[in-house]
């Protein structure tokens, strides 16, 4: 089973992560990770820092990003009476779902369809969250599933412009895929007391199944991040796999690159079909809208190839597809599935 409903990575690791799996020596799990005589957590949030040029004790380290986004929402929405996290109209199911585990409540700010793509409209965010006051302002930036993403620039007049006791999650898993500038967030993080951004090495540096997931917060946060951090440090075998994905810049730089074909491919042969759009992305996904009549005929032709996409259910985005940009080989199998399908007699 080919598998592009699930954003994973369809290629192959860096040879360097290859060999972190190879060489790993198993004694090193007999310690602690924690580097206790430097107050360090880990080396890899010693390496993050340097990387992004943010304090080590502001640099977060998670069983991946879902981790972040996981312990934000229910640490700041437990505290205080203020329970309501502000979200995107479409966006990832599992952010409503992280909040009603601890009763909060969830509160949509619209995205809008402009012709080939989704956006924010910063104006109407800021007017929402001025209005609603909520405890927590989510953004997803590139955003799942439309692939709109803010620049930071929009972040920052955000920022500038809420309430300072609104805490902002900023979701940046897939940020790497088509802009490899970083220089942005320490300034960000520096500035805004009231910021967390999430990251993760399971997109860019396609690793879901390693779990390892990383993120930057404001000043004044003390007491988030003694619940949100590990005492004793981490996973060994998982740290070493992770430096070396952070050293493969550019392997994996160049899978991103490729997945520039794919989004050719879908627009040239998709684009122009009666009842298509395939919208502008800047993940590894693609949303596409098509003519929902031939749904069970696509979804039975997939199944034959052994292939899984995406058949959105969102309400506003039940007529879409979003697709996992994968291999060359397997990004053809489905344009061309799509493509029999939607022009049968």
């Amino acid at each position: 089973m080919v598998y592009l409903d699930r954003n994973e990575f369809n290629f192959e690791p860096s040879q360097k992560v290859i060999d972190a799996v190879r060489s790993f020596d198993p004694a090193t799990l007999c310690f602690y990770t924690r580097i206790y005589d430097e107050g360090k957590k880990s080396v890899v949030t010693v390496r993050l820092s340097e990387m992004y040029n943010v304090p080590e004790e502001r640099v977060l380290m998670t069983y991946g990003g879902e981790e972040v986004l996981k312990s934000a929402i229910h640490y700041y929405l437990t505290k205080g009476n203020n329970k309501t996290i502000l979200i995107p109209q479409f966006s990832w199911w599992y952010y409503n779902r992280v909040a009603s585990e601890v009763e909060g409540i969830t509160e949509m700010y619209p995205l809008y369809e402009e012709t080939d793509t989704f956006s924010y409209h910063v104006d109407e965010v800021i007017e929402y969250t001025n209005r609603i006051h909520p405890r927590m302002l989510l953004l997803a930036s590139p955003n799942n599933p439309t692939g709109n993403s803010l620049t930071p620039a929009e972040v920052s007049r955000i920022m500038e412009s809420i309430p300072s006791d609104t805490m902002v999650l900023i979701d940046e898993a897939y940020a790497s895929f088509i802009s490899c500038d970083i220089d942005y967030i320490a300034p960000l993080v520096n500035r805004y007391n009231n910021l967390i951004i999430a990251r993760t090495l399971s997109k860019f540096y396609g690793l879901p199944g390693l779990r390892v997931g990383f993120g930057f917060i404001g000043e004044g946060q003390e007491a988030y991040l003694k619940f949100a951090n590990k005492y004793l440090g981490y996973n060994r075998f998982s740290e070493a796999v992770a430096l070396a994905a952070l050293e493969s810049e550019e392997h994996y730089r160049h899978v991103a690159d490729q997945m520039e074909w794919d989004r050719q491919l879908f627009q040239k042969e998709l684009g122009q079909l009666p009842g298509f759009k395939v919208y502008k992305s800047v993940a590894n996904f693609i949303l596409i809208k098509y003519p929902t009549a031939i749904k069970a005929a696509l979804q039975q032709a997939m199944a034959e190839h052994d292939y899984k996409i995406k058949f959105m259910g969102d309400p506003g985005l039940e007529d879409t597809l979003r697709i996992t940009l994968g291999r060359p080989e397997q990004i053809q199998v489905v344009v061309d599935t799509i493509k029999r399908v939607a022009t049968a007699k």
